[in-house]
């Protein structure tokens, strides 16, 4: 079994981005509360359905780190 082992700096660099779409996807959920306009409503929803695949897929990496 081959377990994939990254470096530091990509190991930070990974946290910073599950940093970065955690507050993203936390302002995009709050905006949509008082968005009125249906277009700029369905793209926000959207934006969370995929920054959530993409924070699922990172979280799958970091696991995967020997850190």
């Amino acid at each position: 079994m081959q377990q994939n082992q990254y470096a530091l700096h990509e190991t930070v660099d990974l946290h910073e981005m599950a940093v970065f779409k955690t507050t993203s996807l936390t302002k995009s959920k709050t905006m949509q509360m008082l968005v009125s306009d249906p277009e700029l409503k369905q793209l926000m929803q959207q934006d969370v359905k995929m920054t959530t695949r993409q924070l699922e897929e990172i979280q799958q990496l970091l696991s995967k780190a020997n850190v």
